[in-house]
């Protein structure tokens, strides 16, 4: 058993070892908060293809801040037909698990990430069954986990979680297969089971739903102010090329340049990106304006300096 405590910010990690046969079959993560407020209750239940979170510290880490985290994972759970056996235990369904959890789910945001090992023509109906038990036990959020297409079975599946969540106004819909489409990077050799990089983008993943259903509140940074240090520009030669990128930082972008008062040595140019180019025609020092506004209108002059050797 894995046992996180995790206040505002993500703190406690502790490992213990368990001698029940279960904790070989499931990985049970409670996640605790030791805030003034209480946190939401938020209770994942997946198969072998969500493990993986528990597998690597970030991704439970960033799943976990500001909620009362309970991550139930297990290798071969169905939804409600009897688990495949797994190193000779079979873990507890979906449905099982909701009436053994009980109370401890009301009020709570319930995950559901199951669907690899369950047989297409009985989806449709366990689904229905899982958010009856959920809808009873007092669960008020249901987010229902697409699966990562790799057989055609699964697409139909996804098609079956779709339409439940038309019938369900409590129910949402992750869409993982979207998600992770373009990412082989994500996964292992069979294409379903993460590595270190899946396990992180599915809990940030389940982090976005949780905060577009205001859930959670993601903390956002205090925009840095506009500025444009001015680095020391190269030194030039007559008739030869020149190069130079002046930078800007802070603000909101994209960034769009342009030159002001002052005398731009003839034969360069300064383009919107901040390049200064061109083939400068005659020896001098140089001294000019440039002005930087970003993508929220903020403007940054300065005066900068070329040596034309």
């Amino acid at each position: 058993m894995r046992r996180y405590t995790a206040g505002g910010r993500f703190g406690l990690y502790q490992l213990t070892v368990a001698l029940a046969l279960a904790a070989a079959t499931a990985a049970v993560v409670p996640v605790s908060s030791v805030a003034a407020e209480t946190p939401p209750k938020v209770t994942v239940i997946g198969d072998s293809v969500s493990e993986a979170i528990v597998l690597d510290d970030a991704a439970p880490s960033t799943l976990a801040q500001g909620i009362d985290l309970v991550l139930q994972l297990a290798p071969c759970r169905r939804v409600a037909q009897t688990s495949c056996p797994y190193n000779g235990s079979r873990a507890p369904t979906v449905l099982q698990l909701i009436e053994s959890l009980g109370p401890e789910l009301a009020g709570a945001t319930v995950i559901v990430a199951v669907g690899y090992n369950d047989f297409e023509q009985e989806y449709a109906q366990n689904i229905e069954d899982a958010l009856d038990g959920l809808r009873g036990a007092g669960v008020e959020h249901v987010l229902w986990v697409t699966l990562r297409a790799e057989r055609h079975s699964y697409l139909a599946m996804n098609d079956m979680i779709r339409a439940a969540a038309t019938r369900h106004p409590e129910m949402t819909v992750v869409d993982w297969n979207l998600y992770s489409r373009s990412h082989p990077d994500w996964f292992q050799e069979d294409g379903l089971h993460l590595n270190w990089a899946g396990a992180r983008a599915m809990s940030k993943l389940f982090r976005a739903a949780l905060a577009d259903l205001g859930i959670v509140r993601e903390r956002t940074r205090p925009a840095q102010a506009l500025t444009a240090p001015v680095a020391k520009l190269p030194v030039g030669k007559a008739g030869r090329p020149y190069a130079a990128r002046l930078v800007a930082r802070g603000g909101t972008a994209p960034y769009r340049w342009v030159g002001g008062a002052g005398v731009v040595p003839n034969g360069l140019h300064l383009s919107p990106t901040g390049r200064l180019t061109g083939r400068p025609a005659v020896r001098g020092r140089f001294s000019f304006v440039v002005r930087v506004t970003d993508g929220a209108n903020s403007t940054v002059a300065r005066r900068i300096v070329v040596q034309i050797a």
